[in-house]
């Protein structure tokens, strides 16, 4: 008997190379895999012992990518600060607090949160991921595992290189291929030099990716220059970080137009995280001026704690305002960019644009259906003088307009529910956990008033 679906809704958004919109339109899932993308009636013909599955007023695309992200539970509880006292008082401590249970839960809570939304790729920079990995496994999303690293006496509450070279020797490409692992540092400052060394050895040698945050606050401009000589990019690359298979700036706010095209020659990809870089007040990245080079940009909630949500579609929306502001310009960054950024792009920023991103066949099955019976996306028209869809879908979606997720073929949300574990378990467990972590860390905090060592202000 045969194991194919389809599936078919008023529209299909496949973030092809032409963008391509197929009305009355259906995709042919076979196994983990896309078999075909095309019109419901000339598939179920074609294919006429598939299982039909009919989603009447919704549109199918695909899964949205998330390039850079952080678990966490400590949303809505370090607000209103800059980047460096927030990171000096809530966050670093909180690092140094915190254990694999407590890690894990917040890792399962946030991919939950993820996949209910769209997410079906998500990049997690996060302490103690073999617990995030197990969260990835069961929950069904696909993942990048990048630990956070601090390769230096002076930073002792990160993960380590041989946590990290531990983790990619244990799990890189398991759960089918759908969870990875990267080689990461917290800051090029958090690693002394042999640190950073082997930080780009290991990721040569394991054949993976590196990423860490660059250029997130100006100060960092001027330290650069004090350390090296010039500018971030220019140090990454003669340190040799971009010598390795692949390579991730988040952030990369204050890049001139020297880096940018230094991005651009080495295949430097970058996760712009417009709901961070304005909360945080770190500056807005000149994102136009790199996708007119060739740089891969793709889009990041960073962590909840800086968001406080992690739906891409707000990131998507918040990106295309973001760089109309930027350059007062009410053309830039429109909705077909936007889109491609959640999506294709975003794929192709991780390095795995071959299998995910867009709908087309060959490809993973890592889709999701969008709600048009909504007010939000009244009035839709999917084609004619009047076609409208990529602007609804940047400027008016919700998360929580998604009611069906699939990854690799699999069903993990429907209806708007979770399926592959009990969300309110995963909430629950979240619950009891926080308060113990905020007492250890309101402790600590008692004993040492300046907060955590930082690379500049106080303490440094």
């Amino acid at each position: 008997m045969s194991t194919d679906r389809i599936l078919a809704a008023d529209l299909v958004v496949t973030m092809d190379p032409e963008n391509r919109v197929v009305t009355d339109g259906a995709v042919l899932v076979q196994g983990s895999r896309i078999g075909a993308v095309g019109r419901r009636e000339a598939l179920a013909a074609a294919h006429p012992h598939a299982t039909l599955v009919h989603l009447p007023d919704r549109l199918l695309m695909p899964g949205l990518v998330n390039a850079h992200m952080h678990s966490g539970f400590l949303r809505g509880t370090a607000e209103h600060l800059p980047v460096w006292d927030w990171l000096r008082l809530h966050i670093n401590p909180m690092h140094r607090m915190l254990n694999a249970q407590e890690a894990e839960a917040a890792s399962w809570l946030c991919y939950a949160e993820g996949l209910l939304s769209g997410t079906t790729t998500m990049l997690d920079m996060w302490r103690f991921m073999e617990g995030s990995a197990r969260a990835a496994e069961t929950l069904g999303n696909r993942l990048i595992c990048v630990p956070y690293v601090g390769e230096h006496p002076d930073y002792d509450y990160f993960d380590r290189l041989d946590d990290n070279e531990r983790l990619i020797e244990a799990r890189h490409g398991s759960a089918d291929g759908r969870i990875s692992v990267w080689v990461g540092l917290e800051h090029l400052f958090y690693a002394d030099e042999a640190g950073q060394q082997r930080a780009i050895e290991m990721a040569k040698r394991h054949r993976t990716g590196f990423h860490t945050h660059c250029s997130e606050a100006e100060v960092e401009v001027a330290e650069f220059e004090r350390r090296y000589g010039c500018r971030a990019m220019l140090a990454l690359d003669r340190l040799g970080f971009f010598e390795a298979p692949h390579a991730l700036i988040a952030h990369a706010v204050w890049l001139d137009g020297e880096e940018i095209a230094l991005l651009a020659r080495r295949g430097v990809a970058v996760a712009h995280n417009p709901v961070s870089n304005m909360k945080l007040a770190s500056g807005i990245a000149p994102v136009e001026a790199m996708l007119r080079a060739g740089v891969a940009v793709g889009l990041g909630t960073d962590g909840e704690k800086e968001n406080n949500n992690l739906d891409v579609f707000e990131e998507m929306k918040t990106a295309s305002l973001l760089g109309k502001l930027k350059g007062l310009d009410a053309a830039a960054l429109d909705s077909w960019e936007a889109l491609r950024m959640g999506t294709i792009l975003g794929a192709r920023a991780l390095g795995l644009e071959a299998e995910t991103g867009s709908l087309e066949p060959g490809k993973q099955a890592d889709l999701i259906a969008v709600r048009t019976d909504t007010p939000r996306m009244t009035p839709l028209f999917g084609d004619g003088p009047y076609f409208n869809l990529q602007h609804n879908l940047v400027h008016a979606v919700r998360g929580s307009d998604v009611d069906l997720t699939m990854v690799a073929g699999r069903v993990v949300v429907e209806e708007g529910r979770l399926l592959s574990a009990d969300l309110r378990a995963l909430i629950d467990h979240v619950r009891g956990l926080a308060p113990g972590l905020f007492a250890r860390r309101a402790a600590w905090l008692a004993e040492h008033e300046t907060g955590s060592v930082q690379w500049t202000g106080p303490g440094a």
